[in-house]
C-alpha cells in the first residue's frame, strides 16, 4: 500500500462524515455512519501515541459527558482474532472518560484502514490537538518510520512539520528511560532533553541541569566540554561504515536464517528489510525473532 494512501487531514476525514450523530455518508463503496458501539466490544489501539492520560484530566471529561454526553463521536476500525470487535483509531481519551462516566456504549464512525493508515489518523489528531508530550511524539515518529518504513521526508510530509524538527524530535527517543521520564514530568524541557542526547552520560548531565537550574545554553556549554562517546557519534553524525554493516546484516541473517538488508540513513535511523520465501518461513522468523508461532 502506497504511503499517505488516505490522501487527506483529519480536517478533511470530519468534513467527509460530518458532525451530527445520524449523518450517513458514502466514502468510496464504504458507508460510513455513526453508531452506538458497546464499549466492552471496544479495545485501545496498542500504536496509540499518546501513552499518557491522567486522572484530573479524564475526570473533567467524565463529568462533562455526564451532563452532555459525547458530543464529538470516536473514530473506530473493525478488527479480527481480538477479545474485542473494534479498535480505537481516535478518541481514546473520551472512551476511557465514557467508562469513569458509566456509559455503556459511545458514539463512533467505524471505518475499515489499514494499520499504516490507523496510524497516521491517530498520530495526526495527536499532533494537531497538542495532545501529546514530546517523548510520545518522538515515539510516534520512530513508530511510523520503522513500522510503516517512511522516511524523514515522508513523516516531515505527514505531519507538515519540517524534517529538522522530525529529525530534533526523533532524538528524544534514543534517551534513558529515565531521562524520559523527567521531561514528561516536567522536570526538564525537551529543549534540554535535545542537548543532552548526544552526550555520553544524558542522564548525569540531567540531574545537573534540575540541580544547577541549568538554562539550555548553559547546557549545551556543559555538553562541549563532556568529551561525547565514538559510538554516539557514529550513530548520530555519520552512517555505519560498510564492514560494520556487513557483519550486522551477516548477524541478522545467519540468527533469522532469512536474507536481511539494513539501509542506514545520517543521523541514525534507517530501515531492516527482511526477505522470506514462504507463508512457512515467514511463521519461522517471526518465531525466531518473537519465541512464539504465529
Amino acid at each position: 500500500m502506497s504511503k499517505f494512501g488516505l490522501g487527506r487531514t483529519l480536517d478533511d476525514l470530519q468534513n467527509e462524515i460530518g458532525v451530527a450523530p445520524d449523518i450517513s455518508i458514502l466514502s468510496g463503496t464504504e458507508r460510513v455512519v455513526v453508531r452506538q458501539i458497546p464499549l466492552a466490544q471496544i479495545g485501545v489501539n496498542p500504536d496509540q501515541p499518546r501513552k499518557t492520560f491522567t486522572p484530573e484530566d479524564l475526570e473533567d471529561l467524565a463529568a462533562s459527558i455526564r451532563e452532555k454526553g459525547v458530543l464529538t463521536p470516536i473514530l473506530l476500525r473493525p478488527v479480527k482474532g481480538r477479545a474485542h470487535n473494534y479498535e480505537i483509531v481516535a478518541g481514546e481519551r473520551r472512551f476511557r472518560a465514557s467508562k469513569m462516566a458509566g456509559l455503556n456504549e459511545i458514539p463512533a464512525f467505524v471505518k475499515n484502514l489499514a494499520d499504516d493508515n490507523a496510524m497516521e489518523i491517530a498520530l495526526i489528531e495527536n499532533v494537531q490537538r497538542e495532545n501529546l508530550n514530546p517523548i510520545e511524539e518522538a515515539a510516534a515518529y520512530v513508530n511510523l518510520m520503522t513500522k510503516c518504513d517512511y522516511s524523514l521526508e515522508d513523516v516531515s510530509r505527514l505531519i507538515g512539520k519540517s524534517v529538522s524538527y522530525i529529525r530534533n524530535s526523533i532524538r528524544l527517543n534514543g534517551l534513558p528511560t529515565s531521562v524520559k521520564k523527567l521531561v514528561e514530568q516536567g522536570k526538564i524541557s525537551a529543549s534540554h532533553a535535545r542537548t543532552i542526547a548526544v552526550a555520553d552520560d544524558p542522564e548525569k548531565l540531567a540531574q545537573e541541569i534540575i540541580a544547577g537550574g541549568l538554562s539550555v545554553a548553559d547546557t549545551e556549554k556543559r555538553v562541549k566540554k563532556v568529551a561525547r562517546s565514538t559510538t554516539r557519534r557514529k550513530f548520530t553524525d555519520n552512517t555505519m561504515d560498510a564492514e560494520t554493516l556487513r557483519k550486522m546484516t551477516k548477524n541478522i541473517g545467519n540468527t533469522l536464517l532469512a536474507p536481511v538488508k539494513i539501509t542506514e540513513r545520517r543521523g541514525g535511523a534507517g530501515v531492516i528489510s527482511i526477505a522470506f520465501s514462504s507463508r512457512a518461513h515467514l511463521n519461522d522468523i517471526i518465531t525466531r525473532i518473537t519465541g512464539k508461532n504465529e
